[in-house]
């Protein structure tokens, strides 16, 4: 990479998280697009310095703009959009429709994540075959990660505030939530 780099993004999706790069040539009018390290647009000598660079992300192809403004002068704002929504404003909805669990399990850190609009569930970037069942107080979702059974129990909170509670249990133990 060059000394053009202006901006990196971390972001989290169900397949993991991603990490964006952007270098912007403002002399030689570069974009270039960087992707977990691996380029993915390039573009030379583009003689509108301002605009946008609209790209996907991830497995569920996640569509992604970079938006560059101009500030003042020669300085530029770069600011990442994921589906149409400002960074930050995704990953505080996404924190309401998923829940996120790292764990390691015979020495593999993994990440699981469920899509609580789907009940899919996500490990380290592989959708994972489940199995689904209605159980007294909830429902319960079964998977498998190596040798290990893996359950989401869903259950009511009791409290239309609170709404539904997921727990992922490992081999019948209880693993704490992450917030990303």
């Amino acid at each position: 990479m060059s000394g053009d780099l202006v901006g990196v993004w971390e972001v989290a999706l169900s397949d993991g998280v991603h990490r964006i790069e952007f270098e912007h040539g403002t002399t030689t009018g570069k974009r270039v697009i960087y992707i977990d390290g691996k380029e993915i647009i390039r573009r030379d000598w583009m003689f509108k310095l301002v605009g946008k660079e609209t790209f996907n992300v991830g497995s569920a192809a996640t569509k992604a703009t970079i938006n560059i403004d101009a500030v003042s002068g020669f300085a530029y704002e770069y600011t990442l959009e994921i589906n149409g929504k400002s960074l930050k404003t995704y990953m505080e909805n996404r924190s309401k429709v998923t829940n996120t669990w790292l764990l390691n399990l015979d020495g593999i850190d993994c990440r699981v994540v469920l899509e609580k609009d789907t009940m899919d569930i996500w490990c380290n970037g592989q959708k994972m075959e489940t199995a689904g069942e209605f159980v007294e107080d909830g429902t319960e979702t079964h998977f498998t990660l190596s040798d290990h059974d893996c359950c989401i129990k869903a259950v009511s909170s009791g409290k239309r505030r609170d709404g539904i509670i997921h727990t992922l249990l490992v081999d019948g133990t209880e693993i704490a939530e992450t917030t990303e």
